[in-house]
């Protein structure tokens, strides 16, 4: 079915056009806000914890969104990252706004699920995960706040894939969780990333290592830390499936990536999977009203 799909213009192709969709205060808003910064969008980050008149960010601009704290409309943003042209929508997580993140979940071509470490798939998650499964979309998850105290990483996939009947597959591995969070071994590229706790605005050192056994990786990440990476990957490869494409696209695998969006740690590496291998614009057809989750 994949393949049938017509061939587009080059300047077509190369559009992303997705949603954010999550639990409130899971961190969509500071995603957001990153994907901007690294698009190049805006020129300083931070504005969601700021005060005063630097409370701002481009996506919540409605008095009641700078009162609350919250996102209650849609609203659409479109930027640059490398070779791509994003469309990004973004969506109100408050369930008292519901209706309007619905709706937007009709025009979008693909949605990155954010869940918090700590708290896995949250009830608003699984109402708006259920809305995107009646659409077939594809789904990309970006688990945030892994350097806050969060849960063992096996459960969180565990916990995906039960409460959503969904295969997950690792795009990264976190390395250490809480104070002791220093990074993610990128899985897909054979990279270590390792994030600056010192600045939260600060891209990940990026490290190109030769696999699990390249000892250059006892440079950076004390023994303790590597032995269990090394042990966890080689169970998730014995259990977890790998990166599908095409079962991605479908809708029946989503890969995750761990990071931090406050610190600015992950978000490039989510933003390169969704330029590799999410959907490019697909054919709109108008459907009937459908009756929306309980």
């Amino acid at each position: 079915m994949l393949d049938n799909r017509p061939e587009l213009p080059p300047e077509i192709a190369r559009r992303r056009t997705f949603a954010i969709i999550s639990h409130p205060d899971a961190g969509k808003t500071t995603l957001t806000e990153k994907f901007l910064l690294f698009g190049g969008a805006i020129q300083m980050a931070g504005q969601v914890r700021a005060k005063g008149e630097a409370r701002r960010t481009r996506s919540d601009f409605m008095a009641m969104e700078k009162d609350r704290g919250i996102s209650v409309s849609a609203s659409a943003m479109s930027f640059d990252f490398k070779e791509f042209r994003f469309n990004l929508v973004d969506t109100p997580g408050h369930s008292d706004f519901s209706e309007d993140t619905y709706r937007t979940l009709t025009a979008v071509d693909a949605a990155i699920m954010v869940i918090d470490g700590a708290k896995g798939v949250e009830s608003q998650t699984q109402k708006l995960f259920e809305v995107c499964r009646m659409r077939d979309l594809p789904i990309l998850t970006f688990c945030n706040k892994m350097d806050r105290e969060s849960r063992d990483t096996f459960e969180i996939i565990d916990e995906i894939q039960e409460n959503l009947a969904i295969d997950v597959t690792p795009a990264s591995w976190p390395i250490g969780v809480g104070r002791d969070f220093m990074g993610c071994y990128d899985i897909l590229r054979d990279r270590l990333e390792l994030m600056d706790r010192a600045d939260r605005n600060k891209v990940a050192e990026s490290i190109e290592i030769n696999g699990l056994d390249d000892p250059k990786l006892a440079e950076y990440v004390p023994e303790d830390q590597l032995n269990k990476l090394r042990e966890e990957l080689e169970m998730a490869r014995e259990l977890l499936p790998p990166l599908d494409r095409d079962a991605m696209l479908e809708g029946s695998l989503t890969p995750i990536w761990f990071g931090s969006a406050i610190n600015s740690f992950g978000v490039k590496e989510l933003m390169e999977g969704i330029a590799a291998y999410g959907p490019q614009p697909q054919i709109q057809t108008a459907t009937p009203r459908q009756i929306l989750p309980e």
